[in-house]
């Protein structure tokens, strides 16, 4: 029992370790608050709780039958890692180019005349919120690499599942409480310094899509030199 237990620990602990730095629910809380602007406190709740769900949910999924997926696809995680990547550049690039368009749209959104839908916030919840900005290309390797685990022998066979679960849906709920209580830290900065802040996260997050196009692009550019520069 003590060493069914003391299994289970390290592997929950091991899962929660490598996926914690790379989804860093604090520091994907401004970003939140960036791609939400305009939304009210109530839909802020919501959009958070569905993240939440769906980042648990695609974890898991990732975990399970992630590597079946992309080997029936016939896709490598370089190309994941690019894809995923450019993705997260471009809402980067869109959030900082925007301009006053968004801030006039967002107060008009304040002031109230259409509100979203619920179905409009489930879509927005999911992309670009959850996939691939929360949720994105080095957390989904991550766990395609933590479900290999899931075939070792004796215990680690019972234990690495359940122990993933449970860590996943403590980081999922961690990710839900930054971006609920995420707005608080607006209330703090005041108005223009919500606007810098929110300038610089969405930079940062173009930051942040560049590189994980530039992690999988090396990889893949190293493999094309090594294929056309050996020797016949």
């Amino acid at each position: 029992m003590l060493q069914t237990l003391t299994v289970f620990f390290g592997n929950m602990l091991l899962v929660f370790g490598a996926l914690m730095p790379i989804l860093n629910p604090p520091g994907h809380a401004p970003i939140f608050l960036t791609m939400t602007a305009g939304y009210n406190s109530q839909e802020r709740a919501i959009l958070a709780r569905r993240v939440g769900i769906y980042s648990f949910i695609l974890l898991l999924v990732s975990m399970f039958i992630g590597s079946y997926v992309l080997e029936f696809f016939g896709v490598s995680l370089p190309i994941v890692r690019v894809g995923g990547g450019l993705l997260v550049a471009t809402a980067g690039w869109q959030l900082m180019s925007s301009g006053d368009d968004s801030h006039k749209s967002a107060g008009m959104l304040q002031a109230g005349a259409t509100r979203p839908s619920n179905e409009e916030l489930r879509e927005r919840a999911f992309y670009p919120l959850t996939f691939p900005i929360t949720v994105g290309p080095g957390s989904i390797t991550v766990a395609i690499a933590l479900g290999a685990g899931f075939n070792g022998p004796g215990l680690q066979r019972f234990s690495m599942p359940l122990a993933s679960l449970t860590a996943v849906a403590i980081t999922s709920y961690s990710l839900y409480l930054c971006y609920r209580h995420a707005e608080r830290l607006l209330k703090l900065l005041g108005s223009t310094g919500s606007i810098i802040f929110l300038r610089l996260s969405a930079f940062i997050l173009m930051c942040i899509g560049i590189q994980i196009f530039w992690d999988g692009f090396s990889v893949l550019f190293g493999e094309l030199l090594v294929h056309y520069l050996k020797p016949s």
